[in-house]
């Protein structure tokens, strides 16, 4: 048995909202659940009854109630969910509209902006009026180009009050990064700020987004949000029109929210762009609701007096899932900048602060933070700290360790595990049973989780696929441009119909721990952020310097960092001039994140017999595991290279 790290005290579980929750289920249906391992097992027996309850549970508001919770529950997908209902998403994000408040901002190195619940309201009330007034109706596209600050939520709740549909990344992702993603969904109305900051500098933004606007013939209107400048000069930009001047100034507005059935798109998200362009999966009102409600509500034990924060930018899940927190009437802190910036404990100088109960942050942030020395509980006040909640990548056994040495030794360390193509977790916190070290607490209710063996078979206390083998409310509804539904079978259903395969490598012990062991494809995850190596791929394959190339993820120190291969052209060779023009490219037209840690020149890139890439093959080479399937390359002699490069033992 794993070591115990932390256990709930009695006066604690009966405070919580899953303690309530079981009381809830228990009165309703007669039962005598006492504990979360019975508590999951009902709720994946009786999925429908569990839904059902939960939508009451969390009290979410609606003009019409469902009919039927779920369709059909032996088939995926396309089940439809929450037939018959009509509800807004942002209606139920601001169904709080006091003087509490809703959002806390802290840009880097600049003094900390609030808004309350009142004003929240007021200021998408205004947004959503312009929105109105330029046409913007249930069915468009609302994008958002945006650093991680309020007028991005705002701008996304206006949207989706509409009935329009949002989708955002970050303002460090180049021209064509963008285009990758927002020229397959053809936006309307474009949201930007005029540049960002990072490490101490003003970055801006007006050139790219200039360009951007020039590729997408969609927008018709450009709400530049002024962030590093007072009144950014944008009249030569089309289209182009400050927020302050875009929103109304009309006193006491009301929202006028479109109720809508439960399968309205509500976000278009995106894959990570392994295998070509980014895939674009089209997310429902309800079901990301009720989802994000359930995990906020049960396995975060959300309430209206937490303060909550997530260190995330707005391209990754993790920006939808805490704003969702507004539901719940919590305090919601957004945090733009390096988290490094001008020091290590920058974040929990915030904390200190703001007083935050609940700080969310990825396992590769652990870990640097580890490595710098720093220690948190030793030089800051996180008295009101009660939760740590570690995405992205798998925490170490060390970083369990480090979190509750030098954060806080009393306090729930809730590792958690999902995707963007859910926008939420498979495995998560649980505040009424104990943290193991290493382990994911428990399945998510309601997720009918397993680790598939070799056979297809779920297995206990060993490693295998993680599986979903039942339907859940936040399954994409489709994906974009996809209309015979082939895309989304291929990318979960073609291995095991009828089951959710997610690509990762799971262990689920006999008390309902979970263990992550990474990817099963050939993702990467540098700093706990997905990006795919296709959009890596795309820039090298411009230079003509470079013949070929294969990227792939070498765990590192706690994270993963990005190593690039490169088979130069004859004649060529790789010097500093060369990879430096390599990542210049990288960054620019994909984003910092996708820049390789290391580049290194190789004789040879292994294909397969039908000529495709084998990066897991690289990736096994360079960890010193055995590649077992060499009769399937096209070129396997030149595998060897790739074992025990000096240059990938150093920093």
């Amino acid at each position: 048995m794993p070591k115990i790290l932390w256990q709930p005290s009695e006066e604690s579980i009966r405070q919580s909202n899953m303690y309530r929750f079981i009381r809830f289920i228990n009165d309703r249906f007669g039962l005598k659940i006492e504990d979360y391992p019975r508590l999951y097992q009902w709720s994946v027996d009786h999925i429908a009854d569990f839904w059902a309850v939960m939508w009451d549970f969390a009290e979410i508001k609606c003009s019409k109630p469902f009919d039927r919770v779920v369709d059909r529950l032996d088939t995926m997908p396309g089940n439809r969910w929450f037939e018959g209902a009509r509800l807004n998403f942002a209606e139920n994000l601001l169904r709080y509209r006091d003087e509490r408040t809703a959002l806390v901002f802290k840009g880097e190195s600049k003094p900390s902006v609030r808004l309350t619940y009142g004003c929240l309201y007021d200021e998408v009330a205004r947004v959503a009026a312009a929105l109105h007034r330029i046409g913007v109706a249930p069915g468009d596209r609302v994008a958002g180009f945006m650093p991680n600050m309020p007028q991005t939520i705002i701008a996304m709740l206006a949207a989706a009050s509409l009935g329009a549909t949002w989708s955002s990344c970050s303002p460090d992702f180049g021209i064509k990064g963008v285009m990758d993603r927002f020229g397959q969904i053809a936006p309307k109305v474009l949201f930007t700020a005029d540049g960002y900051w990072f490490k101490g500098k003003s970055l801006d933004s007006l050139e790219r987004i200039s360009g951007i606007v020039q590729r997408l013939p969609s927008v018709e209107k450009l709400v530049v949000v002024p962030y590093i400048h007072e009144s950014p000069d944008v009249s030569a930009i089309d289209k182009a029109v400050l927020f302050d001047d875009f929103k109304s100034h009309e006193p006491g507005l009301s929202i006028d929210f479109a109720r809508l059935p439960a399968h309205h798109p509500l976000y278009i998200m995106y894959s990570s762009g392994t295998t070509g362009l980014p895939k674009c999966m089209v997310q429902s009102s309800a079901g990301i609701l009720i989802n994000q409600m359930k995990e906020h509500l049960l396995h975060t034990d959300l309430k209206r007096d937490d303060v909550i924060f997530y260190f995330t930018t707005c391209g990754w899940m993790m920006w939808n899932w805490l704003t969702s927190a507004l539901s719940v009437g919590a305090t919601v802190v957004l945090y733009d900048g390096n988290p490094f910036y001008p020091d290590a404990g920058v974040l929990w100088q915030m904390a200190a602060d703001e007083k935050i109960s609940v700080f969310g942050t990825s396992a590769g942030y652990i870990s640097a933070l580890q490595s710098t020395g720093c220690r948190p509980g030793d030089t800051y006040d996180l008295s009101a700290l009660r939760t740590v909640l570690s995405t992205g990548s798998p925490l170490s056994e060390e970083g369990f360790e480090y979190v509750y040495d030098a954060v806080k030794s009393d306090l729930q360390l809730a590792s958690i595990s999902g995707g963007t193509d859910l926008n939420g977790c498979f495995a998560l916190g649980n505040p009424i049973g104990p943290v193991y070290m290493g382990e994911l607490q428990c399945r998510g209710l309601g997720m009918k989780v397993e680790a598939f063996d070799e056979h297809g078979k779920p297995v206990i206390d060993r490693q295998g696929e993680l599986v979903c083998t039942a339907p859940f409310p936040s399954m994409p509804v489709c994906f974009w441009d996809d209309p015979d539904g082939r895309k989304y079978y291929h990318a979960y259903f073609d291995v095991y119909p009828n089951v959710w395969r997610h690509g990762d490598y799971i262990e689920i012990n006999a008390h309902g721990g979970v263990k992550i062991f990474g990817r099963s494809d050939a993702t990467l995850n540098p700093g706990g952020v997905r990006i795919g190596t296709a959009e890596i791929y795309r820039q090298v394959d411009q230079m003509d310097a470079v013949e070929d190339s294969v990227v792939i993820g070498q765990d590192w120190k706690g994270d993963v960092r990005v190593i690039l291969f490169v088979k130069m052209a004859a004649g060529v060779k790789l010097d500093d001039d060369v990879k430096n023009r390599i990542r210049k490219l990288i960054r620019a037209n994909a984003s910092p994140r996708h820049v390789p840690a290391k580049i290194i020149a190789v004789p040879d890139i292994p294909y397969t017999l039908n000529m495709k890439k084998v990066e897991l093959a690289v990736k096994k080479m360079v960890a010193g595991k055995p590649v077992l399937n060499k009769d399937a390359l096209k070129n396997p002699e030149c595998l060897d290279f790739y074992a025990g490069i000096a240059e990938l033992q150093t920093d």
